[in-house]
């Protein structure tokens, strides 16, 4: 819907009328519809049907604050066959509460009304208009009769079509007004990346740019996850201080360091750094960081892999073997809610990758910048197509007890790491392939911990971005390479891409960022937007569970070999996809059932089961890090000193200790489920308590499926 032409003022107006007209008079229309999502549609289409109005009814234009409500109704105005009449705005509520502004007195010689003749009034918050002024409002409205102040009897009438705004219902004015109710951004999503488009090429000429700058989609997903409560007023603001703050350089795209937007309020958080600020400048030194790098797990994961290769292939006389399995899944579970992705800083397969990065630049070899965009979108399905290919070769191939295949597990993603590192800069792979750093990436959001800057104080002091793209040092920041992640930790809207590597809080000259503590699963809101298929690695990590107790769920079937370890490769095979596609299954048919109205409510229902996943994939490797983790330093010193390592100290639990520990976790996890679903889902207690049946129903058949035989 385009602007119209400004209404020229009708030659029979006195001097004076124009004066008094003069402050209150809309010139044109400032803007039209955009977007083209449904509501967009169904506004311009009521746009449309008041401005064709034959009998220029009035109009009740509603809405929250900054959805820039005078301007439909000068949409409706300049639409309409009176475009050629004045129209004037006046603000409801700075009127007198006698209402002498619009009415003016009696023997005032330059009434508004009276100057104004027949053409549209715009009176601007209604609902914050005096009571003592609102029924004559209501009164001009529907009859059109007025009276100046000071002279009730001699009512006068006004030809004129009434425009109302109003951020509130106004019951009175229902039955006499055409309703126009304006849907804020936030659930018109799909129209951003139009609205924003608009404000840079709107913005950019006004501010001397030849060019308006491209803005990416990957920056458009970022800000449809905000909810922008200033709307089309804050939208505008924000694409302003965008373009001022790159004014300089002039960029042929916008980056996204450059747009701040406050998130909702959090609650209940701790700053860690603000209770010992001593804590800060340890966490945050190179020395720390490189030391346990480059200079321990570097050479740790070269000594595990040596040991799996050259020592015994089974678990129970190889140290390395039990490290991986017995030590390594269950301690790595244990530590999500704790500090969230936290492993990945120090991950060896991306050490190894960061080094080999470093000698190809060295060597006159960059790396090329990484695409922006919608990555997830095909990198998600390889992701959980790769950690699926691994649960599988995990249960063919027998891995918890063969120490060759687990080093060739655990080199092959490290060469996926180098590769990717060797093509792209940063950490490419951890970001968007790699099969561990995605489950960390899910399981992050239920971690009690979160790196996060203040976005007023980098949108105010900042304009190197060095948190980010790394750079010199500046002030008290030290010299880094930026977030090997490529994130900003004022753009983060949830754990899944920081690591808490501290690598913005070396970079940071503005003590902008801050380590708190805060409630579990933080993360998780009605309001989320989850990355494209991310739900494929939960039903993956399901299927995981169900693959491991696949005797369980499907050994009495025909065909079923009697081990997935042993025999023929094929039926091996067939009967492990078919257990691990279980829980996929099972969402593709509620999928079916619920119909395309609830796949949202369907998709936070999934998320909300993500404490008993966690739950049910810990209790499942507790068993096995109960029984032999204690039983490290004999199984690792036995190929070479039996009667040394028999003197050693072993621990290992009794079975009905795991089965206890088990099930306390697993309640643990329903419990947390239970309460994401009200979070998530439905505030209403029946409903709620007739839904948390279902992670009730799932955490009893978790325990009988990771139970101890």
């Amino acid at each position: 819907m385009e602007p119209r032409q400004p209404a020229a003022a009708p030659p029979y107006l006195s001097a004076a009328c124009l004066h008094r007209l003069a402050p209150h008079l809309v010139p044109m229309v400032r803007r039209g519809i955009v977007g083209q999502s449904r509501y967009a549609r169904t506004l311009k289409a009521a746009i449309q049907a008041a401005a064709a109005d034959g009998q220029a009814r009035p109009v009740l234009i509603s809405g929250e604050p900054g959805l820039e409500k005078d301007n439909i109704a000068a949409l409706v105005h300049f639409g309409s066959s009176a475009r050629h009449k004045l129209m004037v705005r006046l603000n409801c509520a700075l009127l007198r509460p006698d209402g002498s502004d619009l009415f003016g007195s009696g023997g005032e010689a330059a009434n508004l009304l009276d100057c104004l003749a027949d053409g549209a009034l715009l009176l601007d918050q209604i609902d914050r208009a005096d009571p003592a002024l609102r029924p004559a409002l209501v009164e001009l409205a529907r009859t059109g009769s007025w009276a100046a102040v000071g002279e009730p009897s001699e009512r006068r009438h006004f030809g004129g079509r009434v425009f109302f705004t109003s951020e509130r219902s106004v019951a009175e004015l229902d039955s006499i007004c055409q309703q126009i109710r304006v849907p804020p951004l936030r659930v018109r999503r799909q129209d951003l990346g139009e609205w924003v488009r608009y404000g840079v090429r709107l913005r950019s000429r006004s501010q001397g740019w030849s060019q308006p700058p491209q803005v990416n989609e990957a920056l458009i997903k970022r800000l449809q996850t905000y909810d922008f409560p200033g709307n089309v007023r804050e939208l505008l603001q924000l694409v302003d201080r965008a373009l001022r703050q790159c004014s300089g350089s002039h960029p042929a795209e916008l980056p996204e360091e450059v747009f701040w937007i406050q998130r909702r309020a959090q609650r209940a958080r701790f700053d860690l750094w603000r209770w010992k600020p001593q804590l800060r400048g340890w966490m945050r030194s190179p020395r720390f960081w490189n030391t346990l790098l480059f200079g321990v797990v570097s050479w740790v994961f070269v000594l595990v892999n040596v040991w799996l290769w050259l020592g015994p292939q089974d678990r129970q006389h190889n140290g390395g073997l039990n490290l991986f399995w017995a030590w390594w899944w269950p301690l790595i579970l244990l530590g999500y809610p704790l500090v969230g992705r936290l492993w990945c800083s120090f991950c060896p397969f991306m050490v190894w990758g960061e080094i080999v990065q470093r000698l190809a630049r060295a060597l006159g070899l960059p790396s090329e910048r990484w695409p922006r965009g919608e990555t997830d979108r095909w990198a998600a399905p390889v992701l959980a197509g790769g950690f699926a290919a691994i649960l599988l070769w995990e249960a063919v191939g027998d891995l918890e007890n063969s120490a060759w295949q687990s080093s060739a597990l655990l080199l092959l993603i490290t060469a996926g790491a180098v590769i990717s590192s060797l093509r792209f800069e940063k950490r490419f792979w951890c970001r968007y392939l790699c099969p561990v750093g995605g489950m960390n990436g899910l399981f992050a959001k239920l971690a009690i911990s979160e790196l996060r800057a203040q976005a007023g104080t980098c949108s105010g002091s900042c304009s190197s971005y060095a948190c980010f793209k790394g750079g010199p040092a500046e002030g008290e920041g030290l010299e880094t390479a930026g977030c090997p992640l490529g994130t900003h930790p004022a753009h983060l809207s949830d754990n899944r891409n920081c690591v808490l590597c501290l690598t913005c809080v070396q970079a940071c000259p503005h003590r902008s960022v801050s380590l708190r503590l805060r409630p579990p699963a933080a993360d998780l809101q009605k309001d989320m937007q989850p990355p494209a298929g991310e739900a494929g690695l939960l039903l993956v990590l399901a299927g995981g569970l169900c693959l491991h107790s696949w005797s369980k769920l499907l050994g009495r079937l025909p065909l079923a070999p009697p081990s997935l370890a042993s025999g023929p490769l094929l039926p091996r095979l067939a009967f492990g996809a078919l257990a691990l596609a279980l829980p996929a299954a099972l969402m593709l048919l509620a999928r079916a059932v619920a119909g395309p109205t609830r796949q949202r409510a369907l998709s936070l229902g999934l998320y909300a089961l993500l404490p008993l996943l966690w739950a049910a994939l810990l209790a499942q490797h507790l068993a096995l890090g109960m029984a032999e983790a204690g039983r490290l330093l004999p199984v690792s010193l036995a190929p070479w000193w039996p009667e040394t390592a028999a003197r050693l100290p072993a621990w290992s639990a009794d079975p009905h200790v795991i089965s206890f520990c088990q099930s306390l976790v697993l309640l643990v996890g329903v419990g947390g489920s239970v309460l994401l679903l009200r979070r998530l889902l439905l505030q209403a207690w029946r409903p709620w308590l007739v839904v948390s049946l279902v992670p009730v129903a799932l955490g009893l058949g978790s325990r009988w499926l990771v139970g101890v035989e």
